[in-house]
Order: structure tokens, then sequence, then C-alpha cells
């Protein structure tokens, strides 16, 4: 396949990479709009192994979604419920306590934590929760809220967003998630999600958290109302966010679920799309380490196929999954481990189980099995909790 690179239209491109130069966002665009997605797949493939060879990595993690109700009303998603609305949840500090404790018999190491605005929830209720989910074990690895709440924490707390971030992680916050970048471009930004954070608020939030020797992972949305320009400008602010401050830990680029919001849409994100984004993201973002092909937007048969677009990380087990689901993703609620494994070997990887910095716990070579727990085990345990949740 390199080959054809070399003797293909991206072969400036490809030389480019080889040599370790920095494409331009011009260059992102070019490959965006190549119709060869083969050519573009063996550039990103290329710079995904010169980034960690043959490893692809997957994290042993549950889902918890505090609560739904949110005083926004963005117009893509379909989590959000206002109090009126009878399918609106909100969860105890004891309740989430539980749900962390029934995952971690089944050898989870991070909680992923996020949630709507709430109307009415104090600050106590968001350090209190972290306290008591640090009690259950100190290596378990909590990631929790995205920019958005962080604003919206602040606000209740009455304080600058770097001393709720200094109270959040004494509180036990080991990690940000990465949710909420959906398009920066402004233009975009108010037709998709209207009062949300501005790209530069969400922006400043993390290096706010990377200046405190935080890590963060960071997103983007899409295959909406966004076009390729757009695409390349949200990576382009991405990167230079990294090279100030080298705090984030991976990007994780979220096709759009069409069905069950207010945005038409006409042309959803296709396997096309979602591969060609992955390796334009591989390409150009050659300051993170660490591209993840979000199994639970993708498929894990296309997630799979990722790993030789630029990819090299699933992303979890999950077990819960809310948001997605409710903007229609027809995926599994959850992946086994034994499945994760198996995937990651098919595309011809070592799978490599990480914690929430992306860092190794277990380098799975071909002849070793897991032991953490047995497949067989852990398949079974997650399929009971999940029809009894």
């Amino acid at each position: 396949m390199l080959f054809a690179v070399q003797h293909g239209e991206l072969r400036d491109l490809y030389d480019k990479v080889a040599a370790g130069e920095r494409i331009s966002e011009a260059d992102a665009l070019r490959l965006f709009e190549t119709k060869d997605l083969n050519a573009l797949g063996a550039i990103a493939d290329f710079a995904r192994q010169r980034k960690v060879g043959r490893r692809a990595s997957f994290i042993l993690n549950r889902y918890i979604n505090y609560s739904n109700y949110c005083i926004l009303s963005c117009q893509f998603c379909s989590f959000a419920r206002k109090k009126r609305d009878a399918d609106g949840f909100q969860l105890s500090v004891a309740e989430i306590a539980a749900k962390a404790r029934e995952a971690l018999a089944l050898g989870i190491t991070e909680l992923h934590i996020v949630g709507g605005l709430h109307p009415t929830l104090p600050f106590s209720f968001y350090t209190d929760m972290l306290r008591a989910l640090r009690a259950l074990d100190p290596r378990l690895q909590l990631k929790a809220f995205t920019a958005i709440e962080i604003l919206h924490l602040a606000w209740l707390a009455k304080l600058p967003v770097d001393q709720t971030l200094s109270a959040l992680r004494e509180a036990g916050l080991d990690s940000l998630t990465g949710g909420g970048a959906e398009i920066f471009r402004k233009e975009v930004r108010s037709a998709i999600a209207r009062g949300k954070e501005s790209a530069e608020e969400y922006l400043d939030v993390h290096r706010t958290w990377h200046r405190q020797g935080g890590r963060s992972t960071c997103t983007m949305l899409f295959g909406h109302v966004e076009s390729l320009a757009d695409r390349v400008d949200h990576l382009g602010r991405l990167r230079a966010l990294q090279d100030e401050t080298r705090g984030f830990v991976g990007f994780v680029p979220l096709p759009y679920q069409p069905e069950h919001n207010a945005i038409p849409v006409s042309h959803p994100p296709t396997g096309f799309d979602a591969l060609r984004t992955i390796a334009v993201s591989r390409v150009f973002l050659d300051n993170f380490d660490h591209i993840t092909a979000y199994w639970v937007g993708l498929g894990l048969k296309l997630a799979q196929l990722a790993l030789s677009f630029g990819a090299d990380d699933l992303h979890g087990i999950i077990l819960e999954e809310h948001i997605f689901h409710m903007a229609g993703a027809k995926t599994p609620q959850l992946q086994t481990e034994t499945e994760m494994i198996k995937a990651i070997r098919e595309a011809g990887c070592i799978p490599v189980q990480r914690n929430t910095f992306y860092e190794p716990v277990r380098i799975l070579e071909d002849a070793e099995s897991p032991t953490l727990a047995e497949p067989s085990q852990t398949s079974t345990l997650l399929e009971q909790n999940l029809a009894t949740d």
C-alpha cells in the first residue's frame, strides 16, 4: 500500500510525514478531500506505527451518568431532560458508589463520570461524590466532568475556574473528560449547541487543568453541519494547545448520531468519513500520542478497521453508556474484555490494557492470557450486571 502512496497524488505529504515534518492545515484539508482512502490510511498507519508500534489499547472502565437533568437545550443532544420530563433521572451519592462498587468487582480501573448541568444540585454534591468514590479504592482512577460542567461547577461554587479545579482535585478528581468540544467554529457551534461554552472557554478550562499538572482527553463531534475546513480548524486549535501544555493524553473523534435530536442531517457520517477523519487526525495531530476509535459510536467492527487507519485505542468495555444510545446508537451497551482483546489481535496488533492516562497496565503478547480475571468470568459478570442494572 505504501508503494501506491509513494507514487500517487499524496506522495509529497507522505514524504513530509516520513521525514518527521509537520503537515499544515492546508495539507490536512487535502487529506480530507482525497478520494484515495487506502493511500490516506497507509500514511496514517505509518504515523501510528512510528508512535506506538503494533500496540493497540483498551481500558476496563464503567460509565456513570449521575443525572440527565440539564439547564441547557443543545440542539444535537438527545440525553438532556428537564425536571418535568418523565424519563429524567438523578442518582444519589450512595447509588453512584453502589454502581462503582459493583464495577470494581469486575476489575475496572476507571470511572468515567459526566452528566447534565443540573439546575439544583449544590457544589458539595460533586465533591462528596468524588470523595465517596475515592474511598472505595485509592487505585481507582476518576475521570469526570466536561469543560462546560466545570464552568457550571465554578458558578455553583462561586469560585474561579482554577480554584474550582483545585477543589475537585483535592476531592479525588484524576482527569477531565474531553466531551463538549463539538466543533469549535463559532457559526457551527451556534447552530448545534447555542448557549454552550465557547471554543475559547473549552480550551481555557483544559489549559488551566494542564497548568495545574492535570491531564485530559479531547474530542471532536463530526458529521453534522460542519465543513471539512471546520474540522481542520478544530484540529488546529487542539494541536496549538497541545504545543503549549502537552496536557492531552489522547484524542477521540466522535461520529454524530443523527436520530432523536433537532438537527436535520442529510448525510450522517459514513464508514468512509469516519476512517478518513481518524486517519487525518493521526497525521495532523503529531503532538498527540494516542488516537481513539470510539467503538460505541462506530461499532466494534469499524473501530477494529480503524486500527489500520491511524487509531491505536478502542476505548473501554464501557458498561451502561447513555449519551450515544439515547441519540440512537445501535451498538451494544458494553464490550467484554475478551471481545476487545480478540478485535485487537484480529487487526494484527498487540493488545494492551491501559489506564486513564494511556499508560500500560498489561501487555498481552500473542500467547499471553489476561491475569486480572479470566475472560469467560469477566464476560459472565458483565452480562449479569447489565441484565440486573
